[in-house]
């Protein structure tokens, strides 16, 4: 019944919260934080009781065809109560932030539904629940990108809505095909068929989809877009929540399906690498707040399937990445509420957020210093922070793979690749943190000193402080960690660490090389290229002219050499015989018209006549003859072309679509004698008094009689409808048979 009630108390508030913002505002908002508050209380009372290891289920049996299953064990607890905290933080921010905003009881309808989906996705036992309420959350988050209304905000809610769509779709497509093969979606179905070959496809096709929410490469471009144009707290969701419901797919196909399967290992690994690095590097060029931050979120995905990735390759003994990764989820999501919430205070005030417009503001606030600086602590990966943590169990995934191959291998290259972003990381949180609460803004500065002590109410001071005082409670003690780790066992089906000296000098070391790395990049990078005297800070876009660079140079080129050496292809158009009779027609009429110029009789001659011709056109315009005869003409013509066309068309219906036989199909219909004979008789002689009275020029040429049969026909048998979707079909036909024929001659 928990897991009811954890469902059913968004939806109750929901309902309530509307009718009451009928009347109040205020009663909506004290509806939105009662209910956000009693879901956070039923998270906590399961995460207690999956503490003690206990199992919680329920079943919704016939809905949605296949019935809902739910369970709650020590992993999805705990993401239940991390979503349900985060929510009622945000749920706080939001009256202070909204305050001047249009449609928040839109906001607040669609942020229920999406908790919602949410807490059901994470409590799923199958992978249909999972789908179900995944595409619920995708849809109903969809107005949260889309809230401002504005250009921006609906061209990155409509690239959201395609890349979730795209998503989800895929994802059906390999649920078919992996319940064609196991005959369930439950994940102990999954993992009963680890290691089988004919679920490589399906599983590929589900990543897809859940890859796209959680911002793995190359689905990644609705992140950049959605996060700066997104309400603040909306973002924290986002990229605290919305994206670990891709992650939570990920794993169930990566632990419970493919674990130990090294080429889905090193598939995985390559993504995690790239959305790790790229999402860095556009966080290091970007100059807008948000933006910095949602590809940071990116790229912290990548940490994160990273670890996945390292844990799938090490198979049963990859307890350290496999651990690093759940760790890293739980810090992640932590530390982007910190820092996407303290981004809204910001907004709040200055309704600004590139770092040009909003330098120095931080400067006298030491609340939001304080919580910011332990945000980008906590995500450069400081030691005494949760970021700390996770990324150095990832880091001793990748090495203690390494090491077990013996020399020199491309996994030490995947380690400098790891460290070289993580340097990034720091690079742009020291960007951020430096220009916000330490640079002076050039002309502002004396305003933004005036809000000191005056730029948020204590509500929101509160939801600033309870979020960023995990951060470095959970650095500086890792057994927390460690516990949820161990508590993910269930779920994961490998065991979390414990008892690891993650400061011990090796460890350390890792460390401290991200940081001068970030550093230096900062010193060097950023400092000498991204920031100039006049401009400030700006922002690099990798976007490339794709007309006019040498890849497309060089694969033209490769073209025609291509075309040059292929036989039964190439044409050489210089030595074809129209080519030839073209240029000479070309060379003849250059001849006649360069005797033509200098002929003295041509000289005197065509002048004359082009100025006779000219005027004559001059005086027949006036002309009432012309005046009159040319409109009649063309009116004629066009009549007749009209004509034409009608005929054609009388022509065509009374031969190739005669209606004599369906007429006779119509009127052998048992129907027909019982309405449509009298009814169509009447109508027709109705008809006919007014064809020979009133509509004498424009008679009525309709056989009531055949129209009512064929009405009660198409009614009765539908025969309509189904000779209408005969062409959609058709096109369903052949793109089934499309797929069918590929999957077999290519897939199999």
């Amino acid at each position: 019944m928990m897991i009811l009630f954890m469902l059913g108390v968004p939806l109750a508030g929901m309902a309530v919260s509307t009718l009451c913002a009928r009347r109040s505002e205020d009663w909506r908002d004290r509806v939105y934080f009662a209910e956000t508050l009693a879901v956070f209380a039923l998270a906590l009372t399961a995460f207690v009781r999956c503490l003690r290891g206990e199992a919680i289920s329920a079943s919704l049996p016939g809905i949605c065809a296949m019935g809902l299953n739910f369970r709650l064990d020590g992993f999805r607890s705990l993401y239940a109560l991390i979503a349900s905290f985060m929510w009622l933080m945000t749920g706080i921010l939001s009256k202070e932030y909204f305050a001047h905003y249009k449609n928040r009881t839109r906001y607040y309808l669609f942020n229920q539904i999406t908790l919602m989906a949410t807490l059901g996705l994470f409590m799923s036992d199958d992978l249909y629940t999972t789908f179900v309420f995944f595409e619920i959350m995708s849809l109903a988050s969809y107005p949260w990108v889309a809230h401002d209304e504005n250009e921006g905000a609906m061209s990155a809610a409509r690239t959201y809505l395609i890349i979730a769509v795209f998503g989800g779709m895929v994802t059906l497509m390999g649920l078919f095909m992996a319940w064609h093969a196991l005959g369930s979606l439950s994940f102990g179905a999954f993992e009963a068929a680890r290691g089988r070959a004919d679920m490589a496809v399906p599983a590929a096709l589900i990543l897809v989809g859940f890859g796209a929410k959680a911002g793995l490469f190359p689905l990644y471009v609705w992140l950049p877009q959605a996060h700066p144009v997104a309400p603040a707290p909306a973002s924290a969701l986002l990229s605290g929540v919305l994206t670990k419901t891709g992650v939570f797919g990920v794993l169930v196909i990566s632990f419970r399906l493919m674990l130990g399967v090294h080429a889905f290992g090193n598939v995985m690994l390559a993504l995690g690498l790239i959305t790790m690095l790229l999402g860095a590097v556009l966080a290091l060029l970007s100059s807008n707040l948000k933006r910095v931050l949602a590809c940071s979120s990116m790229s912290q995905i990548g940490y994160i399937t990273v670890g996945v990735a390292m844990a799938v390759l090490l198979g049963h003994e990859g307890h350290v990445p496999a651990s690093g990764a759940i760790m890293h989820m739980v810090n992640h999501s932590l530390l982007k509420l910190t820092l996407f919430m303290a981004a809204g205070v910001i907004y709040m005030n200055l309704h600004r957020l590139e770092l040009n417009d909003i330098r120095g503001f931080g400067r006298g606030k030491p609340l939001l210093h304080a919580a910011f600086l332990l945000g980008a602590l906590g995500l450069a990966g400081v030691p005494g922070f949760n970021g700390y943590v996770g990324k150095t169990l990832i880091h001793e995934g990748i090495l203690e793979y390494a090491h077990e191959l013996h020399g020199f291998t491309i996994y030490n290259f995947c380690e400098w690749v790891f460290l070289f972003a993580a340097g990034i990381t720091t690079a742009y949180m020291l960007k951020l943190y430096i220009a916000l609460f330490w640079q002076r803004h050039p002309r502002r500065q004396a305003e933004f000193d005036k809000k000191n002590g005056c730029y948020m109410n204590r509500r929101s001071a509160f939801a600033l402080c309870a979020a960023a005082v995990w951060i470095p409670l959970l650095g500086m003690v890792p057994a927390l960690l460690e516990k949820c780790a161990q508590m993910s066992a269930d779920f994961t089906g490998i065991e979390g660490v414990s008892g690891v000296d993650y400061f011990s000098a090796g460890n350390l070391k890792g460390g401290a090389v991200s940081l001068l790395i970030g550093t230096l990049v900062y010193l060097f990078v950023v400092r000498r290229w991204l920031v100039t005297p006049k401009e400030g800070y700006i922002s690099v876009g990798l976007s490339l002219n794709w007309r006019d660079t040498w890849p497309v140079r060089a694969f033209g080129r490769l073209v025609a050499a291509i075309c040059a050496v292929s036989v039964g292809l190439s044409l050489n158009w210089r030595d074809t015989w129209p080519v030839r009779a073209f240029g000479r027609l070309v060379a003849a009429i250059c001849a006649v018209f360069d005797h033509a110029v200098e002929n003295p009789f041509a000289l005197k001659k065509v002048p004359k006549a082009a100025g006779a011709f000219f005027d004559g056109l001059d005086h027949a315009v006036e002309n009432r003859f012309v005046l009159r005869a040319v409109p009649a003409a063309a009116t004629a013509a066009f009549r007749f072309l009209n004509g034409c066309v009608d005929g054609v068309v009388l022509l065509m219906k009374r031969t190739l679509f005669r209606r004599n036989d369906s007429a006779k199909l119509y009127r052998n219909h048992s129907a027909y004698y019982l309405f449509s004979t009298v009814a169509g008789r009447v109508l027709d002689a109705f008809a006919f008094v007014l064809n020979h009275t009133v509509y004498r020029k424009c008679p009525i040429d309709v056989d009531f009689t055949y129209v009512l049969a064929a009405r009660l026909y198409d009614k009765d048998t539908e025969f309509g409808r189904i000779t209408r979707s005969v062409s959609y079909a058709l096109l369903l036909f052949s793109g089934g048979l499309l797929f069918a024929l590929f999957y077999l001659l290519v897939l199999r």
